[in-house]
């Protein structure tokens, strides 16, 4: 069987998502394939939606045992099953997913279950998991079909005491110790979230410091939390080999040292999934994690087929990935795009607190020789922040000395990725307006966190000479 359509998505995620709504939205017919037997992707299924929402959970339950209300009710600090403690994240992932298929029928979005690889260039065939296969022809095809965990051939994944950000949340029982391998915004995320949970955690950096791209104040708050929280964070180390044991799993690192833990989760890097799709017969050029080269208008080396979201690597943000689909399935229907929007985009880091980012750090002003200035708030300044307990973290500014342009925020504490956004719509104002003039001469609800801003816009002008 064969079907004609506009545009052919490969991966139904927030990518995939993004370039099927634009797609039929601008008139096109589309059909989207998905190999997983429901549609949303790794972001819904083991990726960020549930990690997130046992952050949540392992969130509320650290809130509960340091509220002096609940302590009778507390008899110990035994780990709580990290199995129970998802199942708040299965309903949340099966909400998701009725969602979005929703959109797809509602849009007349065909969904095709199955593994996609191009036999032409303007014809994918799609195996399905039961042996039948169709060929799906399309003059435009969104390669969306997101990434996966690194896994190098020496790291025996098949030992159930060794696993990757996709299996770790298939643990049955929650470790007395773990030993985290790689320490970026994934490894740090998850050892914030064990260390809640009461687990001992090692975190092995392979670099100098954590979350280098992130404002050295910030990496600084980071590193400062996650050691008083009891994380035992090793830097500039690097894996020798992994020896699993009967009653545990030994990391050997090449400076002599080993680690032993009950557990040991890899999270060192991402591979694009780009295999197996039939793209080095069509010479779409891939590098060697898998990531598939584009231009600015997401077109790889055939200008017919795009790719968005994690298979092209950085900033592999599930929002950023939607907007890149949008900008993709925009070009396919009119020719162009517009992609200025997907320059400035937040980074959000569920670490506990945590942390989000827009624009340049200091050491980049500094290095561009820009006359900035920095104004602060610091949390527990702030009569909201006091209310609810969560005076942990501050609001940074960096502005023009001489036009007052904001160039930069840098926020760590509760909610920091939904207060970052107040900051970023400012930002985003045409030359004049995008000022911190703008917080000081705007009236914010009292109490409120959005207090920072203004807070911070003062002590900044305040440095002022």
């Amino acid at each position: 069987m064969e079907q004609q359509y506009d545009l052919v998505v490969i991966g139904s995620g927030p990518g995939g998502e993004g370039a099927a709504m634009k797609a039929t939205k601008s008139g096109l017919s589309v059909a989207v394939v998905e190999r997983y037997h429901d549609v949303g992707g790794g972001c819904t299924h083991w990726g960020t939606i549930p990690s997130k929402a046992l952050r949540h959970t392992v969130s509320q339950l650290a809130e509960f045992r340091n509220n002096p209300l609940f302590l009778p009710l507390l008899m110990n600090d035994d780990p709580i099953p990290l199995a129970g403690m998802l199942r708040s994240a299965e309903s949340v992932v099966r909400r998701q997913v009725a969602m979005r298929h929703g959109f797809y029928e509602r849009n007349r979005v065909r969904v095709v279950h199955g593994s996609a690889r191009f036999v032409e260039p303007n014809v994918v065939e799609v195996e399905a998991p039961g042996g039948a296969s169709e060929k799906l022809h399309a003059r435009a095809f969104v390669i969306a079909s997101g990434s996966r965990p690194y896994r190098p051939a020496n790291v025996d994944f098949a030992h159930f005491r060794i696993c990757d950000s996709d299996t770790v949340l298939r643990l049955k029982e929650t470790p007395s110790t773990i030993t985290i391998y790689g320490a970026g915004v994934i490894g740090c995320e998850y050892a914030s979230m064990f260390r809640t949970l009461g687990v001992k955690v090692n975190l092995i950096n392979t670099r100098e410091k954590l979350l280098s791209f992130l404002d050295d104040e910030i990496i600084d708050a980071l590193s400062y939390h996650l050691r008083d929280q009891g994380c035992v964070i090793r830097h500039n180390e690097e894996m020798e080999r992994i020896e699993p044991v009967e009653d545990g799993v030994v990391l050997h690192l090449k400076s002599g040292k080993r680690v032993k833990s009950d557990v040991l989760l890899w999270a060192n890097g991402r591979t694009g999934n780009s295999q197996g799709m039939g793209l080095e017969a069509l010479g779409v050029v891939t590098d060697d994690r898998g990531q598939i080269k584009v231009n600015d208008q997401y077109q790889t080396s055939l200008p017919h087929i795009y790719a968005v979201g994690d298979v092209i690597g950085q900033p592999a943000l599930a929002s950023a990935a939607y907007d890149q689909g949008r900008f993709a399935a925009s070009h396919v229907a009119c020719g162009s795009c517009d992609n200025r929007l997907a320059q400035d985009i937040p980074a959000g880091i569920y670490t506990t607190p945590e942390i989000s980012s827009l624009g340049r750090t200091e050491r980049e002003l500094t290095a561009e020789k820009v006359p900035y200035e920095v104004g602060h708030s610091l949390f527990r300044s702030l009569a909201r922040a006091q209310i609810t307990g969560q005076t942990v973290g501050m609001l940074k500014l960096l502005f023009h000395r001489e036009t007052l342009a904001i160039l930069g925020i840098h926020c760590f504490g509760h909610q920091a990725s939904e207060i970052i956004h107040i900051g970023q719509a400012v930002m985003s104002q045409p030359e004049g307006r995008n000022t911190i003039n703008y917080f000081v001469n705007t009236t914010f609800n009292y109490p409120t966190m959005a207090e920072a801003y203004r807070v911070a816009a003062l002590n900044g002008l305040n440095r002022l000479f």
